[in-house]
């Protein structure tokens, strides 16, 4: 794909041929005012935003998404081992007490030499030096040398005393009691003086700079063991229904795999947190409640999948027991209810995705996905969106934004083209697993042509 994560795009409405679609009524609206067409789609398969008269409106996406991130936490930073701070962003400025390199040296293997007598060197006219030592590389003990003299140097060797170049190995004859010089080398060629690479005193890491293996060899080089950063989020994950069965059973008719707790798990694992799976919440309430609260003494964000009924259910009673988390319909498909709060005395930040699979791995792209990287301090929240040339029609709900699951490709003419997997339908985990990207359809759209520009958003893992 070689498509970056790590920036947001824009989503681009030119180029589309759209048709609003009042799913109420079913009937069709040109958009712009363009030729009708009628959409091929389900009118029963969503149901329509609530009517302005019920007490709870329907939420954009973007205001749903709002709230989660003005109220996740940022960890504090703690200090860790250099190695297992790899994946992490630096939390202080790291200064150097040491030069890099500490002492002047050999850039390659070669022959340390004075810069006056090699200047004049070719090809047709080469310099002959006498060749009086050798050192390699950790060497110990200071050495010197004076007008047509040479020693022969590894790369990283200490730089004998009157040297200010590095004759490279491969513009000599290689002698070894003398040796003869093909080609000019200026002063300081080849040499890598003490300090060039980082000054004592200077920084080496910054504050924010992720580390990776080469910030681990710098944070190495200077001699820092342990660097403070900033923590992968405690993320406990949990699964309601009571339909769910562990994965080492084999269910019932009528009953389901708990499937959530461990895509969600591996989900947040590949976002950068650490995250600990409690599977399927307990039947009993008061167990129920003290399972929850042990997860807020434990976790930085609580995630829990499931559709809960709206009057009577067990976990939305636990949760207002302990809180205050609120259900709400969301104008996205699929996973048009959403809910968000905080509980326990640490005012613990709870997400609450559908229970549908399908819908639970959206939920988490949209909305647990950016907290994660925000608890992280991760500069860029979102997966980057480009666009595609949609292979076959996309059809979408009026009202709704739809993310539907895809696979992206590149164009042999430039570009991306995309095909759909699918028409929408919540419960096909193969095609999710075949999938490598998220299309996503404004609200406004409901018909895009074959042909036609949608937004996608590849699903790259580790982003």
């Amino acid at each position: 794909m070689g498509v970056d994560d790590d920036s947001a795009g824009a989503t681009v409405r030119e180029h589309r041929d759209t048709t609003a679609l009042d799913l109420r009524s079913g009937t069709s609206v040109p958009a712009g005012g363009g030729v009708q067409h009628t959409a091929q789609i389900d009118a029963s398969a969503v149901p329509p935003p609530p009517a302005a008269h019920e007490s709870t409106l329907p939420r954009t996406v973007e205001q749903h998404l709002d709230e989660i991130l003005a109220a996740v936490p940022q960890p504090d930073p703690i200090e860790l081992a250099v190695l297992d701070a790899q994946g992490l962003l630096c939390a202080e400025e790291v200064v150097s007490k040491r030069a890099l390199p500490a002492y002047d040296q050999s850039a390659l293997d070669g022959y340390a030499a004075r810069s006056d007598d090699v200047a004049a060197a070719t090809l047709e006219a080469p310099v002959r030096l006498a060749v009086v030592g050798e050192t390699a590389a950790g060497a110990a003990g200071p050495s010197s040398i004076g007008p047509g003299l040479a020693q022969k140097v590894a790369a990283g060797a200490l730089l004998p005393g009157g040297a200010d170049v590095v004759v490279p190995a491969v513009w000599t004859d290689r002698g070894v009691v003398t040796v003869t010089v093909h080609a000019a080398v200026g002063p300081g060629d080849y040499v890598r003086r003490a300090g060039d690479d980082v000054a004592a005193g200077t920084p080496a890491v910054a504050v924010g700079t992720p580390i990776g293996p080469a910030q681990i060899s710098l944070l190495a080089a200077v001699g820092r063991e342990r660097v403070l950063v900033r923590p992968r989020p405690r993320v406990g994950i949990l699964s309601g229904g009571g339909e769910l069965v562990d994965i080492a059973s084999d269910p019932a008719p009528g009953q389901a795999v708990d499937v959530n707790s461990y895509a969600l798990a591996a989900a947040a694992r590949d976002a950068g947190a650490d995250a600990y799976r409690s599977g399927i919440v307990p039947a009993d309430a008061r167990r129920l409640s003290e399972v929850l609260e042990s997860q807020t003494l434990r976790s930085d964000l609580i995630l829990i999948s499931g559709t809960f009924a709206d009057e009577g259910d067990m976990v939305r009673e636990a949760l207002a027991g302990l809180g205050d988390v609120r259900f709400r319909p969301v104008t996205m498909y699929p996973g048009t209810v959403q809910a968000f709060g905080r509980i326990g005395h640490n005012q613990v930040p709870v997400i609450v995705v559908p229970g549908e699979p399908v819908a639970a791995l959206v939920a988490f792209e949209v909305f647990v996905r950016p907290a994660i990287r925000l608890m992280l301090g991760k500069r860029q929240l979102f997966r980057r969106t480009v666009q595609a040339i949609a292979a076959q029609p996309v059809y979408s709900p009026l009202g709704y934004r739809q993310y539907l699951h895809g696979q992206v490709m590149r164009h042999p003419d430039g570009g991306y083209v995309v095909e759909p997997l699918g028409d929408g339908d919540e419960a096909m985990l193969a095609r999710m697993a075949r999938a490598n990207c998220l299309i996503v359809v404004d609200e406004d759209v409901t018909e895009v042509s074959a042909g036609g520009l949608v937004t996608v958003m590849p699903l790259l893992l580790g982003g």
